[in-house]
């Protein structure tokens, strides 16, 4: 990575930026390599394509550089982005420079690091924050194009079960039950709606106040496009079905103890805010959130295998990819499979 190439781009595309500057890998970032520049003008993010060969699709920094860019002004709190760059020359790969938000950032849903009092009022954030982005008309922000009208929940199946098979290093049983039973529930589950999709709502995306039960910035957009919210809203429902020791989750876990809303009422608050009377098919939503999670897990299996995977738990989260499709599938056992 040019150091004197990247000072150069930032100067031209960063107002007011002085350096020298200090880089600095961030935590997260499992998919896109994440970094934080430390200047003398104050701190950036920098977010980039990781090396080697990838999948048809992935890794679309210049969709999250867009997408952002549009929220922002729509008044989703998202940072500020100050230019999309393709030229490998820089850094190596494509790569988009934003501000950096100042804030909490929480991988145990648990909440260990704040008082019992706290957590329900972040909880109720992060889910007022997705009501937020599901009202938001993708027209108005500039947005109307970006992504393919109608079918969203047939072409996500399509293309993760294609993306699985990609990556597929082993044949995982209930993958094959999912990717069987899936496009068979589309015609009970046909949500009408369409909005802004996150793609990736877990609470370690939200950047929280840093005193504040207020969220101050949404990032890793990498999946987002134009689609479900109900879907969108399921993945965020993960937290109540995944173990603890599986992949930060809330199962079995007592959440009266903690001080944790339930399932139940993390949903009532979200359909209360979107004027939605309930969910009917969130096992089917969830269900089909834990097959694309299992398959972006199966992802990084490969690239581990091929040697190209980015982050320490790259390889510990690729195993995940057999105990979440079996998750799935008892999900939709759940959901009358």
């Amino acid at each position: 990575m040019g150091v004197d190439a990247l000072q150069a781009w930032l100067k031209a595309h960063v107002p007011g930026f002085e350096g020298p500057f200090e880089m600095l890998r961030l935590a997260g970032g499992q998919s896109n390599p994440t970094f934080r520049l430390k200047a003398a003008s104050g701190d950036y993010v920098l977010r980039r394509k990781p090396d080697g060969v990838l999948l048809p699709s992935a890794h679309a920094v210049d969709r999250e550089y867009r997408v952002i860019a549009g929220l922002h002004a729509a008044g989703l709190p998202t940072p500020r982005v100050y230019g999309y760059s393709d030229d490998t020359s820089v850094v190596g790969t494509p790569f988009y420079v934003m501000d950096f938000v100042a804030g909490r950032i929480f991988f145990d849903p648990r909440l260990p690091e704040v008082p019992r009092e706290q957590r329900a009022p972040l909880f109720d954030a992060m889910n007022a924050t997705l009501a937020q982005l599901h009202g938001i008309d993708p027209v108005a922000a500039g947005l109307g194009d970006y992504g393919r009208p109608g079918n969203y929940m047939g072409r996500q199946i399509e293309r993760w079960s294609r993306q699985y098979r990609a990556s597929e290093t082993q044949r995982i049983e209930p993958m094959e039950r999912l990717i069987e039973w899936l496009p068979a529930q589309l015609a009970k589950h046909d949500d009408a709606a369409v909005s802004v999709v996150h793609g990736d709502c877990r609470m370690d995306n939200f950047v929280f106040h840093p005193t504040e039960p207020r969220v101050v910035a949404v990032l890793d957009w990498e999946l987002s496009t134009l689609g479900s919210p109900l879907a969108d809203f399921a993945y965020s429902a993960m937290y109540w079905r995944i173990p603890p020791g599986m992949f930060r989750g809330l199962a079995g876990s007592d959440l009266a103890a903690l001080g944790i809303p339930t399932e139940a009422e993390h949903v009532a608050a979200y359909c209360r805010r979107t004027g939605r009377a309930g969910i009917p098919g969130l096992d089917f939503y969830v269900a089909f959130n834990l097959f694309r999670l299992a398959a972006i897990m199966q992802g990084i299996m490969k690239r581990v295998l091929d040697g190209t995977a980015v982050g320490p738990d790259a390889e510990a989260n690729g195993k995940l990819a057999v105990p979440i499709a079996e998750l799935g599938w008892q999900t939709a056992v759940q959901a009358g499979a």
